[in-house]
This record gives C-alpha cells, sequence and structure tokens, in this order.
C-alpha cells in the first residue's frame, strides 16, 4: 500500500524555500470510477514524488500504487465493472506505446497483461465495454485506426479484431454506447483537426450509422451516451452559434436537440460549455462552463429545462463527476488556494494527500487591454508593495487553452521573488468565443504576440510593471511565443524562458507526432510545402539575428510535440551569431513534452530562478 507522498530532499537542504515546498506537496487528481462499481476508482497521484496510477477503493479508504515508472504515468482508466486499471506504456514521456491493464488493487508489476496485443501508436482513444471488448484508435505517420477487439484474445488477422475505422486524417474513438452497441468518432476528413466532425459506427462491424458535419470553421466533439442500454442519445458540443454550447443528437430519430443554458430569469448564461457529464439518471446533465477565466459547474435538467449552480462559487474547477447518489466529485482550486478533491454537497475532501500541502498564494486581478483585435483578458499576480515591479509575461501553452483561475506552484515561485505576474489570454486561447480562438489563423503567432504587447503596454503605462525587467515566458506553445516573441520585439524583453518549444517550424513540423502535424496544416493552411512563407513567418529561427535578450531554453529528449531537433536547430544559430550580446543556455532532461517527476520540476525551476536573476537588469 502506498499514498500519495513528495520525495523529500536531503535533511542538510531542509526546510527548503516556500516555492520548492509547493511544488513537492503532493498532488491527487479526482477518482475516475467504475461505472458499475462506483466505490472503485484509478486515481493518478505522487508517489515518492512521481506521478502515477492508483486504485483506490472508497469503502476501505485503500490506496494501492499500480505503476511505479521512472518518468511517471498520468493517462489510466478503469473497465466499467471495476476489474481493472488501464494505463498507457510509453518510453519516457514519447506518447508511443501501448495499453496495459493490471487487476485493481494491485501492486506495480503484479499481474500486467498487454491484452490489445496490437503494435505500438500514439494512443487515439480507448473505450471499455462491459461485455469484454474494447474500442481502441491507433496514430501513426500511416494515419488513424479504431478497431474493436475482444480483450485478451487478439489475433491479427481473426475475427476477435475488427477494423470499425481507417483514414489518413486525424481521429479519434470518442464514445461508446452504454451496451456497446454504437461508437463515435470525431474525425478530420476534411483535412481540419480544429474543427471535427462526427461519426458514429456499428461497434462490431463498423457499419456507419450516422454522419453529423458542421462544415468548416465549426467543430463537433462527442461528449458521451446516455447511460442506459438502448438509449441513442449522443451528448455532444457544437459552437453553431460562434461560442462552444451542448445538444442531444438522438440517433432513433436522427434529431438534434439544442440544449439552452439559461440563468433564472431566462438569460442565457455567458460564457463556453468545456465539458460535460450524464448523471446516472439519464435524465440530468453536468456542465462545467468557461467565462473570464474561471470555470463553474451547473446542473441542467434536460425536459425542465432548468439550470442551477453546483458547486464552488470562485475559482476555477477543473476536473468533475456526477455521483449515483446525486453528490459531485470534483477538483477545485484558485491563484491563492491550492488543489483539492471535495464532495460538491460537503465540500468536504473525498481523497486526501498524504504529507505536506502546498502553501497558499496570492489571488488573481482581472486585467482588461485595449487590442487590436478587441479586449484582451489577463491575469495578473503582484507581490507585497509598491511597483512598478519586474514582471514575468506567463504566455499559456495550447494554443486552444487558457489561464485561469486556479493555482500554480510555478507562478506563485515568482511572486514570491517579488515580480508580477500576468498571464494573457490572448486570441486563440479557449473561453472567449470561437472567433476569438480561431483569430490566429492565417497570421501565426504574430497575433498572439500583438495581444501580449497590448497588455504588456498598459501594465507599464499603469505603473504596475518595469518595462526594463520584463520577462517573456512559456512553455509549449508558450515556449514558441517566447522565442518569437524574442526576434519579433526585441526591445521589448529583457530575458526569454522558453520551454519546450517550437523554435525551427519546419523541421518541428517534419519531426512531431502525427496529430500535431495535422493540428499545423489546420492553423497554417496546409503544409510546409504548401504554404512554405505561412511557416517562415512564423517560425522563430527566421528571427534569430534580431534576437537580444538572454534565453534559457529547455526541452525533453523524448519530446514527440516540440522534438530536440529543432530545439537544437534554433540554439546552435544564435550561438553562432558574433554580434548576439546574450547568451543562449540550453537545458535537457530525459523525459517527453513536460515531467512529472517532482525532482526534474524543482531542478528545472531553480534554474530559472538562477537564470533570471543573473541576467535582469537590477531595479530602481
Amino acid at each position: 500500500m502506498s499514498t500519495p507522498s513528495a520525495a523529500r530532499p536531503p535533511a542538510a537542504d531542509w526546510p527548503p524555500p516556500p516555492w520548492e515546498m509547493r511544488l513537492r506537496a503532493p498532488q491527487v487528481e479526482l477518482p475516475e470510477w467504475a461505472e458499475d462499481a462506483p466505490h472503485r476508482a484509478c486515481v493518478v497521484a505522487t508517489a515518492r514524488g512521481v506521478l502515477q496510477v492508483h486504485s483506490w477503493d472508497q469503502r476501505t479508504g485503500r490506496l494501492v500504487q499500480a505503476t511505479d515508472r521512472l518518468q511517471g504515468t498520468t493517462l489510466a482508466t478503469i473497465d466499467p465493472l471495476g476489474r481493472w486499471v488501464w494505463w498507457f506504456d510509453d518510453t519516457d514521456g514519447d506518447e508511443f506505446g501501448r495499453w496495459r491493464r493490471q487487476p485493481f488493487g494491485s501492486p506495480p508489476g503484479h499481474g500486467v497483461q498487454d491484452p490489445l496485443d496490437l503494435p505500438d501508436a500514439y494512443p487515439a482513444g480507448l473505450l471499455l465495454a462491459r461485455d469484454g471488448t474494447a474500442v481502441v484508435g491507433r496514430s501513426s505517420d500511416q494515419g488513424t485506426t479504431i478497431h474493436q477487439v475482444v480483450v485478451g484474445a487478439t489475433e491479427p488477422g481473426t475475427d476477435e479484431l475488427v477494423l470499425l475505422y481507417r483514414h489518413e486524417c486525424d481521429a479519434e474513438a470518442a464514445a461508446l454506447s452504454h451496451d456497446g452497441n454504437l461508437v463515435a468518432i470525431e474525425h478530420s476528413e476534411r483535412g481540419d483537426n480544429r474543427h471535427m466532425a462526427l461519426r458514429v459506427v456499428a461497434a462490431d462491424t463498423g457499419a456507419v450509422v450516422a454522419d453529423l458535419d458542421d462544415g468548416p470553421g465549426r467543430g463537433l466533439t462527442a461528449i458521451d451516451f446516455a447511460p442506459r442500454d438502448g438509449d441513442l442519445r449522443l451528448l455532444l458540443a457544437h459552437e453553431r452559434r460562434g461560442r462552444a454550447e451542448l445538444a442531444v443528437w438522438d440517433l432513433g430519430t436522427g434529431l438534434l436537440h439544442d440544449v439552452l443554458l439559461r440563468l433564472p430569469g431566462g438569460e442565457p448564461l455567458p460564457g463556453e460549455v468545456t465539458d460535460a457529464w450524464w448523471y446516472p439518471d439519464g435524465a440530468t446533465l453536468l456542465v462545467a462552463v468557461d467565462h473570464e477565466a474561471r470555470t463553474r459547474l451547473y446542473r441542467h435538467v434536460l425536459a425542465a429545462a432548468v439550470t442551477t449552480p453546483v458547486g464552488p462559487v470562485d475559482g476555477t474547477v477543473s476536473e468533475a463527476s456526477p455521483r449515483p447518489d446525486g453528490d459531485v466529485w470534483l477538483r477545485w482550486s484558485s491563484a491563492a488556494s491550492p488543489r483539492t478533491v471535495v464532495s460538491a454537497t460537503t465540500s468536504r475532501e473525498i481523497l486526501a494527500p498524504q504529507g505536506l500541502r502546498a502553501a497558499p498564494s496570492v489571488p488573481v486581478r482581472d486585467v482588461w487591454a485595449e487590442g487590436p483585435g478587441g479586449r484582451v483578458h489577463a491575469l495578473l499576480r503582484l507581490p507585497p508593495g509598491e511597483g512598478p515591479f519586474p514582471v514575468l509575461v506567463d504566455v499559456h501553452g495550447g494554443p486552444a487553452w487558457h489561464r485561469s483561475d486556479s493555482f500554480s506552484a510555478y507562478l506563485a515561485a515568482w511572486v514570491d521573488h517579488g515580480f508580477a505576474v500576468v498571464s494573457v489570454n490572448y486570441r486563440g486561447s479557449t473561453g472567449y468565443g470561437s472567433a476569438w480562438r480561431d483569430a490566429l489563423e492565417g497570421r501565426v503567432g504574430l497575433t498572439e504576440l500583438e495581444d501580449i504587447a497590448a497588455v504588456h503596454d498598459q501594465l507599464v503605462a499603469d505603473g504596475v510593471v518595469d518595462p526594463a525587467r520584463s520577462v517573456l515566458a512559456g512553455a509549449s506553445w508558450g515556449g514558441f511565443l517566447t522565442l518569437l516573441g524574442l526576434g519579433t520585439q526585441p526591445g521589448r524583453w529583457a530575458v526569454g524562458l522558453a520551454d519546450v518549444p517550437v523554435a525551427d517550424y519546419v523541421t518541428a513540423y517534419y519531426e512531431e507526432m502525427p496529430d500535431l502535424q495535422a493540428f499545423d496544416r489546420s492553423i497554417f493552411g496546409g503544409s510546409p510545402e504548401e504554404v512554405p512563407e505561412a511557416y517562415r513567418v512564423a517560425s522563430p529561427l527566421t528571427y534569430v539575428d534580431a534576437v537580444r535578450a538572454p534565453v534559457l531554453v529547455m526541452a525533453g529528449e523524448n519530446d514527440p510535440r516540440c522534438p530536440l531537433g529543432q530545439v537544437l536547430n534554433y540554439v546552435r544559430a544564435l550561438r553562432a551569431r558574433e554580434d548576439y550580446p546574450g547568451e543562449v543556455e540550453l537545458y535537457t532532461y530525459g523525459a517527453g513534452h513536460g515531467s512529472v517527476v517532482v525532482e526534474e520540476e524543482v531542478v528545472q525551476l531553480r534554474r530559472q530562478l538562477d537564470f533570471v536573476r543573473r541576467h535582469l537588469p537590477a531595479g530602481p
């Protein structure tokens, strides 16, 4: 038996500073419970300083570590009967591998099976039925395949393996009907994986049951089938009115019924739907809605069209699940308050991490700035004292994501060190409507940087931040924008921190995983051969001769999303400049697109803090 706990540094270094204590505090994600055995769940939680998969029995409180992999394990699920915990096995974070399962409650290495017996690939969905079959999606250089598999009995070429779908474009096995008869597939056969279409097929043959496509620029997301045998209703998200909303598609009648969320006075609920779940009764929905960087929950009764709030009224709910007894389990935090898994009914913790708790931080303030594409929303964290402060401009990844009013040990560390921290939800971010999310298409990178500059300018004009002590920092897409900003806005930034970035966009395209290639074709309008100028203009490597600021670049050696090779191209080019006045420092580590190992996270943040300390100009 193990409990989610953090690795403790050597006694000579104890106690570490508050920022390090926050990173070392153990994490517990929301338990995913088995539908037919709701007291059983799989949980991703910290074990000796690394995120691993666990079995958890709510009745006994027993938490048993299931995986013990060097770089951690975070992709996992549990079968509907609660007999098996499934987890994805890759090589040191490269995301290329296969699904394995082991008996619920078993320790690492005990009873582990390779039940699907399919070649390694990138995951594209896993759906588990009660009858011993699984629907598994796999992505590779040849495209996407989706099979129905008789679990544990698969032999290629036999009737135990049924091909349900194959296409060269990106797709995913998204939802399985309660009786296991129907599979909903999200696909990009139009060539645009940012705006998917839906296809429903028979689970035993792959015969097409129905298609739904809202056309170019309008995506569809299959959420889940109704939780009853024979119920042909599929809950989905659409954006027909310029924002993410819900609808129920009745495959028996072919009709699509809008789910309209309204306030008690009849006004539409503001914001965008980010997720939704069926309550076990099949008549009620739990809905997560983003509005101005906060995610709240609502209970919606379909027949009565009544929408009521559920759970916390501040901060952000990052995960949720309705329970058979009508309760809701959720994972919540705010910028000031660390994450916790609680009951919406009692507000009590469902599963508490064992060990030290993360110290709180400061709340955020909302900032709005006028940008060239409209008002830009940002979240500002301020240290004690009077400005102007040195500032870390935090650039989120995605880009189809956003910074929310939620806890971040990383951002709290910069506040501890006297920095203002501003997180900008630039054009490309979610939560502000479809047009805002898609506005970067055709002018990738430069669009987002205009919005970041608008917020930065306003904070400088207001006397909040010091323009001479401005750090641009981000990971993934945020790392890409950091390097691009250093080259296209060289007079604005004093230091850059780029983590797992796109640095040489053309090389990145050819080295990255297939669904990222599909994403790039969608956002640029084609491949580098088809639209070479679009990639050239967006590539940080294009502007390497203009960079003046010192920059720290961090990269995972096994990263399939922002591969190491293209990062090395950028670093070599910057180091080759005889007139470069700054320093480029490269740090690589043996993981993929980021790390879930506490010691590695501590090393990386310490390196960033030290780099900025050495290179940022002194204040007034």
